[in-house]
């Protein structure tokens, strides 16, 4: 690959992005403007439009109204991502087109892709129109959506250049002057990289690395089986030769890709080994209330946050074992092994409310009566950034799922990109107190009734169960059920599918006092607030499957 194959890149790219893209949003711009409305938003916002990508992004589904033109597809293609971007879920119980609302977006926010799947699906084309727009759909998925290179050979270009400049002159004869100038660029290394992560399809090289992750998973899980402790170096390597084998050396690209990547192993390798105990076994689900935990000893803290000025308001457990704890009246988090030893602190410029964990070293903090969340390494002791979050919840939960942030807004959650600083999604929730996420679903409680609420992202609805108290605080347990404390003190114990649940009654949880609570899977230990607030109680497991 030399300086040439990355301008035929450029040429090629730029045509796309510079010519073709604003032709086709001009083009959906007449399409909803002909018909009275004044932005995209309201476009994607009727009903008719709304139901037709409604069957492009969800199967086996049938809506309440239009039933007659409701189509199952045979696949589905509207992404994730593409439709998260257009629309959000209300608290509509049932799944159907009605209960999305349109979000905010503009032309500028559509890429080619999904220009072209609106205009072929939502607006009035002729034929010559719909052919033309499928070429160019066609010309970008073969040539530039999996190209990870950013670069184009000669041999390539001398072909694929004919056929771009006759869709280009289809489209509009008037750019004629216009591929010139762009075919005569020179090479722009860096708007050669930008462009590169502007047309690749990074949900299909995902999941063509998807593919590879298995072996991968398995070659880490033996180093751990091994008793290795460099396991976050051999999954940094592997994610390192695992990029390599799939030809991906654009910078740009790697690192917009690389933590989703060790992400996906790391959770792929530890749903796997948290399947099995040390010898193998599959692991059995719990029997609903029986004793799994024992008390193995107490932290005072007394000495160390002081009585009048120390309440412990929040903690979370790490994957290897510190603890990371709120202390608000004293404007720091403090942190200590789960022994209480190697106690140390981090200030923070406000009352920190509530934390939880992002990876091995970083917490995500809220503080009280901030619409902004910190961003805290805690092996080097110091504050990586500060996001902004407009319309959060005074005094919010925090919690995580598939890599991204989740606080509470008003009757909504909203999901953060905490590497973009940005909200990506929001959920419309009827409240959405104590946030918890556990693997695809996301757990919020309505402090005046005795109902557990959950979002699932696999069927896309919100699910209610009944306890016999108010929800405070839950956490979910090594076989994917959840303890969950109550108003009255009790601590109950909801099984997996969240359909039935039964009461604890292992001595010092069957009755708590205060409502904090963690659990660490990779640990098997459980930690609760004492009957002090400067007292943490580390419970360890016992149950042997």
């Amino acid at each position: 690959m030399d300086r040439e194959d990355k301008r035929r890149y450029l040429i090629v790219g730029s045509v796309i992005l510079e010519i073709v893209s604003p032709l086709l949003r001009k083009k959906l711009e007449d399409c909803y403007t002909s018909k009275g409305l004044g932005c995209l938003q309201d476009f994607i916002n009727s009903l008719p439009v709304k139901h037709i990508l409604f069957h492009l992004r969800h199967k086996n589904s049938k809506c309440c109204v239009d039933t007659a033109n409701c189509v199952n597809q045979q696949s589905l293609p509207l992404n994730y991502s593409q439709w998260n971007r257009m629309y959000t879920a209300g608290s509509t119980k049932h799944n159907c087109h009605c209960k999305y609302t349109a979000n905010p977006i503009s032309l500028n926010d559509l890429d080619l892709t999904l220009l072209s799947l609106i205009l072929l699906n939502c607006c009035s084309l002729s034929s010559d129109e719909e052919t033309l727009i499928c070429d160019l759909r066609e010309f970008k998925n073969n040539y530039l959506s999996h190209n990870t290179d950013g670069a184009i050979s000669e041999t390539e270009y001398n072909t694929l250049w004919t056929d771009l400049t006759k869709y280009v002159i289809k489209l509009d004869p008037s750019k004629q002057n216009d591929l010139v100038i762009i075919q005569n660029r020179p090479l722009d290394e860096s708007l050669c990289q930008y462009y590169v992560t502007c047309l690749l399809d990074v949900h299909v090289i995902l999941e063509k690395i998807d593919t590879k992750i298995d072996a991968t998973s398995a070659e880490i899980r033996t180093t751990i089986d091994n008793g290795n402790t460099e396991v976050m170096g051999t999954i940094g390597t592997k994610t390192a030769e695992l990029l390599s084998t799939m030809g991906i050396n654009n910078v740009v690209l790697l690192a917009k890709i690389e933590e989703v990547l060790q992400n996906m192993i790391c959770q792929r390798c530890r749903r796997s080994i948290d399947k099995q105990d040390k010898k193998g076994r599959a692991l059995q689900p719990y029997n609903l209330g029986q004793p799994i935990f024992t008390l193995n000893h107490q932290i005072d803290l007394t000495s160390v946050v002081g009585d009048r000025r120390g309440c412990v308001k929040d903690v979370v457990m790490m994957d290897d074992g510190r603890l990371v704890m709120c202390l608000p009246l004293q404007r720091r988090l403090l942190i200590c092994n789960t022994d209480g030893s190697q106690v140390d602190s981090i200030h923070v410029q406000g009352e920190p409310w509530c934390v939880t964990a992002v990876n091995n070293s970083t917490v995500a903090v809220i503080l009280e009566y901030s619409d902004c969340i910190g961003m805290y390494d805690i092996n080097n002791k110091l504050k990586l950034k500060s996001i902004p979050v407009p319309g959060m919840r005074v005094m919010s939960g925090i919690t995580t799922i598939n890599n991204k942030l989740v606080v509470s807004g008003h009757n909504r959650l909203l999901i953060i990109d905490h590497q973009a600083g940005e909200v990506v999604q929001t959920i419309q929730t009827d409240c959405n107190y104590s946030l918890h996420g556990s693997g695809d679903r996301l757990f919020y409680c309505d402090y005046k009734n005795p109902n557990l609420y959950w979002y699932s992202y696999t069927d896309d609805r919100h699910h209610t169960l009944t306890l016999s108290s108010q929800p405070r605080n839950m956490t979910t347990l090594q076989d994917g059920s959840m303890y969950v404390v109550c108003k009255d003190g009790s601590l109950q114990h909801v099984s997996f599918d969240g359909k039935q649940y039964k009461t604890v009654k292992t001595e010092g949880l069957k009755e708590l006092k205060y409502w904090l609570m963690s659990y660490n899977s990779n640990q098997r230990k459980l930690v609760t607030l004492g009957d002090q607030k400067t007292t943490i109680k580390v419970y360890h497991e016992i149950i042997k499957q």
